[in-house]
């Protein structure tokens, strides 16, 4: 005739899943802000040289991209295998020297930035290493001509092994 019983068979407490869908939609939402999309499809092959000395990019909203390479199968069946130049997104195929759709490209992507940054755009060229000369120095005197004065050449750091050069 106790008062107090002695509980049998409890076990253990159930966790309290009350919070559990904030923390889900917490991570959610951090994923979707800090996952960049690709802001271009490549359809040229790029190759990048190797460099000994290679330099990232500090701001990189201020860079443009010019891609000059050979098309990828699907682009070829279009445009042939000569090579192309790719304008961010948009494929340029001008027979001789590509000035005006170069020039319209480095003023539209000027007027996209803001006044400050304007004079710091950069124009970075991702060029495959088996392109003819003739064809970066087309691009060059375009920009040359569009005022887009700072270049950067995209490559990739040469491979050493155990403290020697290839």
């Amino acid at each position: 005739m106790s008062k107090f019983r002695r509980k049998k068979g409890k076990g253990l407490q159930r966790i309290n899943t009350a919070s559990l869908p904030d923390i889900v939609f917490m991570l959610l939402f951090f994923f979707m802000v800090s996952t960049t999309m690709r802001e271009t499809e490549v359809q040229v092959r790029v190759t990048v040289p190797e460099a000994t000395e290679v330099k990232k990019l500090e701001k990189k909203s201020l860079v443009s991209y010019i891609y000059i390479g050979r098309p990828v199968s699907h682009v070829a069946r279009m445009y042939g295998t000569e090579p192309l130049i790719q304008l961010n997104d948009k494929l340029i195929n001008e027979e001789g020297i590509p000035y005006e759709s170069v020039q319209d490209f480095v003023l539209f992507e000027r007027e996209k930035l803001p006044e400050v940054d304007k004079n710091r755009m950069t124009m970075s060229l991702r060029i495959d290493q088996n392109i003819p000369m003739g064809k970066v120095d087309d691009v060059k005197q375009a920009l040359r001509r569009a005022k887009a004065l700072i270049i950067n050449y995209s490559a990739r750091k040469e491979y050493q092994e155990q403290g020697r050069r290839r």
